[in-house]
């Protein structure tokens, strides 16, 4: 082998190289090492199957049973928790899109394992404000949603479904505020009829905004709406 070749291979090793994102120890051109990624809190069992929190016996919780979402059920791959919570983070707000081919792959594989029948006819992420979206410079549920629909050879629809109320945040509202907030909050480009949705989102935390999507696919006929979320928030 050439001086040349050799010194080139070296070169491009050398791009490749990557230091892990949370102990920054060599991850082999992975944004995780395997350890790190290992240590991510992962969903506890049991849960609603509905909203994804936590039940004794993985049965239909008490809220879910007296006001029924419209979602159908939730998939939720990760507990919001740390460093699980960094992570996402550095992703919305760091503009570390690397991360979306990491949790959009988690997704993917918790949506094939769960072998949902009827399957699903569309992906739908949750969508941004245009205002926040000029803010942030990309919705991070749109990033997650394309390796989903593609892992899973699905349309990816995110003009199906838009926000027009710019609400103020949710942070630090109550589940009511919260509800209250968000209502009218979203529109339909078009109806839906009998159509499956998977509904694309980072974290779940009251489910709100969710939920007031869900309403709105439903209201234009969708038959059913998976939530579909990287994590979940533990109750307090």
């Amino acid at each position: 082998m050439s001086i040349l070749l050799q010194t080139a291979r070296r070169a491009v090793a050398g791009l490749l190289a990557q230091d892990c994102l949370l102990c920054g120890q060599g991850s082999g051109g992975e944004i995780l090492c395997a350890a790190c990624a290992a240590d991510l809190p992962r969903l506890p069992s049991p849960h609603c199957p509905r909203c994804a929190l936590p039940t004794p016996a993985g049965e239909t919780c008490g809220r879910c049973l007296a006001h029924p979402p419209h979602y159908d059920r939730t998939l939720a791959v990760f507990n919001y928790g740390f460093p699980l919570d960094k992570l996402i983070q550095s992703f919305k707000y760091g503009h570390r899109l690397a991360l979306a081919a990491l949790l959009g792959g988690e997704l993917a594989r918790l949506a094939a394992a769960s072998k949902l029948e009827p399957a699903p006819d569309l992906v739908v992420p949750l969508p941004l404000h245009p205002v926040r979206l000029r803010e942030r410079g990309f919705n991070q549920a749109l990033e997650l949603a394309r390796p989903v629909a593609a892992a899973l050879g699905l349309p990816l629809d995110a003009r199906v479904c838009e926000r027009v109320r710019n609400t103020p945040a949710q942070a630090g509202l109550s589940w009511k505020k919260r509800e209250k907030n968000i209502r009218g909050a979203f529109r339909c480009a078009r109806d839906l009829p009998g159509r499956r949705i998977l509904l694309v989102d980072d974290v779940m935390t009251t489910g709100a905004s969710l939920e007031e999507c869900a309403r709105t696919l439903k209201r234009h006929g969708a038959a059913e709406v998976t939530l579909l979320v990287a994590a979940r928030t533990p109750p307090p």
